[in-house]
């Protein structure tokens, strides 16, 4: 399949953006190190003692009112931390267009929050007007994949910066895909000039629920263009045969087959910023706090010095 630049921005042109806006503001970059999902519940836990937590992620539907505490206290954490602004309702992935009113108080959020980093999810959530509450995942062919360009085109555009597409977990494949799930995020990034973030825990997730295998799925991945790392939490699942599902659910720690493969990620792309993504059941800060210093613990391994001294 012959693949073409996007329609208004590639890869070259981010570069220029970036050196244009390097160290505006307390957050230009994320830090490689661990970052954890920010929930209202652990603002003073978060000023008092940080610990090992450098950055914070916002999911941006949350953030795009007018005002009040909630935006009153993302302004002060934004002091001290660079955050990350995760979108989960632009439904990149719908074949109709985007929001554009959705989209424009995005771009409001991000001019006033300057995140170091701006992602969403390959996935569709509405269909003629109807919101969904799920991620649904999409065909891998290339009429899909050049409605996602168009679509990730118009969302750099909109916002002026590079966005990041975070890879799904898959429960259900489509007999007519064309090309496999890396092929299809590949060619997107070559598209448009998006960056990549790199959820481990759906590649763990996606690979039981298909038999296949998720190290080589982590091997075979464009990590040179993952710019951030997920880890979390899913639950165990059987479907109507009875056969072994797993639902990712933010809502648990990060099982230990995740911590080897996020082991394997580093090992072959070296220190990348990492979120403890935990959504619901949402636990006391100590316990979240944990999680991260295990992420740590990996990302400051001397296997990561050594791959990069080689």
């Amino acid at each position: 399949m012959r693949l073409t630049k996007g329609r208004t921005f590639h890869a070259k042109t981010w570069k220029s953006i970036e050196t244009m806006t390097s160290g505006h503001g307390r957050g230009s970059t994320l830090p490689p190190a661990p970052g954890v999902g920010y929930k209202a519940a652990h603002y003073r836990d978060i000023i008092d003692r940080a610990g090992c937590v450098e950055w914070l992620e916002i999911h941006a539907e949350n953030y795009m009112g007018a005002g009040g505490r909630p935006l009153a206290q993302l302004r002060r954490l934004r002091r001290d931390f660079p955050f990350s602004c995760h979108g989960v309702g632009l439904s990149i992935g719908g074949e109709e267009p985007l929001d554009q009113d959705h989209l424009q108080r995005l771009k409001f959020l991000n001019s006033w929050l300057e995140p170091a980093a701006f992602s969403e999810h390959l996935a569709w959530s509405t269909h003629e007007g109807q919101y969904y509450n799920d991620l649904l995942p999409l065909p891998y062919t290339g009429k899909t994949q050049s409605r996602v360009c168009d679509h990730i085109d118009q969302i750099q555009e909109t916002l002026g910066r590079q966005m990041l597409l975070e890879n799904p977990s898959t429960y259900i494949e489509f007999a007519d895909s064309e090309m496999d799930e890396i092929e299809f995020i590949s060619g997107i990034a070559e598209r448009t000039g998006c960056g990549l973030l790199f959820d481990v825990n759906n590649v763990y997730v996606s690979a039981v629920n298909h038999g296949r295998d998720a190290a080589a799925y982590v091997s075979a991945y464009p990590l040179h263009l993952v710019q951030e790392i997920h880890l979390g939490g899913h639950e165990d699942d059987h479907d109507d045969d009875g056969n072994k599902l797993l639902i990712d659910n933010h809502a648990s720690e990060v099982v230990d087959p995740v911590w080897t493969l996020y082991n394997q990620t580093l090992s072959l792309a070296g220190p990348i910023s990492t979120l403890i993504e935990w959504d619901n059941d949402v636990p006391d800060w100590d316990t979240l706090e944990a999680e991260a210093q295990r992420a740590q613990i990996v990302l400051m391994s001397g296997d990561h010095e050594n791959r990069m001294a080689a």
